[in-house]
């Protein structure tokens, strides 16, 4: 991952669980990293937390349910540090609620931020990339819920956001392939974060779920800080238009 260094990396949704886990191998590997999200606090203090340890690192807030916000961010994160060669987006958020009790504004947030978001978070930086004309790789994180529903779980907007993702992870690397730009995307199972809730404290669905996963134990943050990194390399230079679904085996089997 040396071809990672001096790069300029912006993680939206950086101090998140996952989000800061990737900020950090970023860091690691020398780029230059910008943490982005609404909660400007949290976003400084994980920045200068890596500037302690010797990296560089950065923080914006900007509200990801607002384009404009997002097109404003994106570009003033640019004037002062640089254009992103790197774009992670780990933004995303989910309130489940069962198929005959959802409501209007619920769906919408979801929509809203896991996938309205991402595309005008990817636009944002395109534009920027493409104005440059030096390429650029953009990661959105997704779940297995991008491909796979859920039986006795409400997750009909959250399925349908992933879901939509998906295919705008594709239609974008279309787009962009003529600009030496790749997206692709990073589709974990559970994931041990204390978001994770009933999965990790409830025995009974814990079981439930290693049984579903055929290498037999759950995700940890590192294991999607990895297949994200090497989407962000040169080594994934031929790589864009692909979902990577970092599951276990859940999706290979029934």
């Amino acid at each position: 991952m040396s071809d990672l260094a001096g790069k300029v990396a912006l993680v939206a949704g950086g101090y998140g669980y996952i989000g800061e886990a990737i900020a950090r191998g970023l860091a690691r590997h020398g780029a230059r990293v910008m943490i982005a999200g609404r909660d400007e606090a949290k976003a400084v203090a994980l920045a200068r937390e890596l500037e302690a340890g010797g990296a560089t690192a950065h923080a914006l807030s900007f509200d990801a349910r607002s384009p404009d916000a997002i097109r404003i961010a994106v570009e003033l994160a640019a004037e002062r540090h640089g254009v992103p060669d790197l774009l992670v987006n780990s933004l995303g958020v989910q309130n489940e609620q069962p198929l005959l009790e959802v409501t209007e504004e619920a769906f919408d947030e979801i929509v809203d931020v896991n996938l309205k978001a991402a595309m005008f978070l990817g636009q944002a930086v395109a534009r920027l990339q493409v104005a440059r004309g030096r390429g650029g790789r953009h990661v959105h994180q997704l779940s297995v819920r991008a491909m796979l529903g859920l039986r006795g779980r409400g997750h009909s907007a959250y399925c349908a956001s992933k879901g939509g993702l998906a295919l705008l992870v594709k239609q974008h690397a279309t787009e962009l392939a003529p600009h030496g730009i790749t997206v692709n995307g990073v589709a974990p199972t559970v994931v041990r974060t204390p978001l994770a809730g009933r999965w990790l404290t409830d025995p009974e669905i814990h079981r439930q779920l290693i049984d579903r996963i055929p290498l037999g134990r759950i995700a940890e943050v590192e294991d999607v800080v990895g297949p994200t990194l090497f989407l962000l390399s040169d080594a994934a230079a031929f790589v864009t238009g692909q979902i990577l679904y970092v599951d276990g085996g859940v999706t290979a089997s029934q």
